[in-house]
Order: C-alpha cells, then sequence, then structure tokens
C-alpha cells in the first residue's frame, strides 16, 4: 500500500455524495489523472457509488463554473474503470479520475439541444468550464506533481471507442504512464470519452494558472508586475512564511485587514482566511469561489 501525500481534499468540492466510507479503496500516490464525461446532465448516482470516480464536476450554466463534488479522496482509488482480471491495474494504478458531466457524442449533443436540454458539449466546450477544469490540473500539478501532459491522440467520439483508433495505451505504456489522459487511454477499457476534449487549451490554462509571476496584468500600467505566486501551499494550516505577511499587508492595504485583532503575521490563520474570503466577495471574477484560500487568480487580482 503506497503512502499518501499532499492534500486528499479538493477545495471547495461538495462531500454530499461521499462513498469511500462504504467501498473503502486502496491508498497510492497519484501521478495520473483520468478524465471522463458522464453522456448525461446532471449528478450521477453511480450505482450507489460503486461506479463512482474519485470527483464529480457538474456545470452550472447560469453561474457560469462548475461545482465539484468529491466521493473518494484524492488518493484512494475510486471504481469508474473496467479492471480485467489477470490484466494490468486500472482503477488502483495511482490513477485520480474525475467524471465531466455533460458528453462527449455529436449526436446526444444534438438530440439534446434540439430538445432544448440545457448540457455542455465538452468537445466544443466554453471557456469557463474548461478553465474550471484546468484550474482542478493545476492544483494536481502543484500539489501532487501530476505533470500537465498528455497523449498526443484525444480523437473523437465515436472513433475514440474501442482500441481501432490506436489511442488506447498498452499495458506496459499505461503502467508508465505520469500525467492527464482520458477514459479512452486506459486498457482493459472500451469507452471513448472525453472524445476531442480540447487538451492543448486546457494545459494552457492550466498553466497560466500557475504562472503569475512577473507577467504583467491586464488594466495595470505599462511595467507594473505583480509579485509571483508562491503556491497554495503556503495558505494553508500551520503554514509560516514571509508570503502570508505580504499577503496580509496587501489585505489591509486594499481595506479588507477587519478580520485582524492585531495585524497581519507571518502565520496563517483564520483571520487571513476571513479577509481574503471578504476579498473574493468584492470581486465578480472570484464570488462564486470564495472560500478564503487565495489562489493565484485571488493573488492576481489583489496585487492588481
Amino acid at each position: 500500500m503506497s503512502t499518501r501525500t499532499g492534500p486528499q481534499r479538493y477545495p471547495g468540492a461538495s462531500r454530499a455524495n461521499w462513498y469511500q466510507d462504504d467501498f473503502g479503496g486502496t491508498a497510492m500516490e497519484v501521478d495520473v489523472v483520468v478524465l471522463h464525461t458522464t453522456e448525461g446532465c446532471s449528478l450521477p448516482g453511480y450505482g450507489g457509488g460503486a461506479m463512482a470516480p474519485n470527483l464529480t464536476a457538474v456545470p452550472d450554466l447560469a453561474a457560469r463554473k462548475l461545482r465539484w463534488y468529491q466521493h473518494f479522496d484524492i488518493e484512494t482509488s475510486s471504481r469508474a474503470l473496467a479492471n480485467l482480471r489477470g490484466g494490468v491495474e486500472t482503477n488502483t494504478l495511482n490513477v485520480c479520475q474525475v467524471e465531466l458531466v455533460g458528453t462527449c457524442d455529436p449526436k446526444a449533443h444534438a438530440k439534446w439541444t434540439s430538445a432544448g436540454k440545457d448540457h455542455v458539449f465538452w468537445p466544443d466546450a466554453p471557456e469557463w468550464a474548461l478553465r474550471g477544469v484546468a484550474r482542478f490540473l493545476s492544483w494536481m500539478h502543484e500539489e501532487h506533481g501530476v505533470p500537465l501532459t498528455g497523449p498526443a491522440a484525444w480523437p473523437a467520439y465515436p472513433t475514440s471507442y474501442g482500441s481501432k483508433n490506436g489511442q488506447r495505451m498498452s499495458g506496459a505504456k499505461w503502467t508508465a504512464f505520469e500525467g492527464v489522459c482520458g477514459h479512452m487511454h486506459v486498457p482493459e477499457n472500451d469507452h471513448g470519452d472525453p472524445g476531442a476534449i480540447d487538451f492543448t487549451t486546457l494545459v494552457t490554462y492550466a498553466k497560466e494558472d500557475l504562472d503569475v509571476g512577473g507577467d504583467e496584468t491586464p488594466g495595470q500600467p505599462s511595467g507594473s508586475k505583480v509579485p509571483a505566486y508562491p503556491g497554495r501551499k503556503c495558505f494553508r494550516d500551520g503554514a509560516s512564511n514571509d508570503h502570508v505577511l505580504a499577503l496580509g499587508r496587501q489585505l489591509v492595504k486594499r481595506g479588507f485587514g477587519g478580520h485582524y485583532k492585531v495585524g497581519p503575521s507571518r502565520d496563517w490563520g483564520e483571520a487571513d482566511r476571513l479577509n481574503v474570503r471578504d476579498f473574493q466577495k468584492s470581486q465578480k471574477e472570484l464570488r462564486g469561489d470564495a472560500d478564503g484560500y487565495p489562489g493565484p487568480l485571488t493573488w492576481r487580482l489583489l496585487f492588481s
């Protein structure tokens, strides 16, 4: 059994549909993310959890954001992949699985559109949806070291179904793989999801989410720079560093220091989180994700 490292809960994800207590799972040190699509428009029941992934992302079309549900810890095996007896390991091979609610099937997309059924067609997903997935991938890269790389081929459904299009990995290639792939790439499986999702754009957005240091911020005067974002690990319980102090001072400067009794310090605490949350609530780009923990976008906007 592998040793788990890093945070096991994705920030902001609901545990209203938590299945780990019922199905257990194998502890593992994750280095792969597998993307699925549900081929439906709402949060699935997953057979009471018997076929559940680690997380599900449900598009909130009105709010233009993804709502996340976590079913298993990040580094506990989930149950959404086929795993044949005597073959390679799939669910338990260092894999975190994510279901994206919607479809990759052009026929389903056309049928639902004709019927007025709101949904996301993931091969042509809106920018906000792709950025929501990318934000998760950047978090997995930063917190668990999952490489922001993946297979070159992301064929469109239904050619992605089965193994005839050459995208399915061999057992040896799968065992050695690290990075981000789709259900259609996993051996011993025949599903073709997530089809032709724009993987290049996902990686671009994920890298943007991580790399803000030294970049000029839109709307700032030429030459004005945002200090490098130090990473989410600097703003978690027990953290003590100069970045927390810089954050606190900037919050006070911007008028969001109301929860400090004395003033900002190097030690991350509840007053910091509440002040960050107040700042996030003041920004339209952050209002839906006001959890009080500064990510790259919060940092960029705060220091703009």
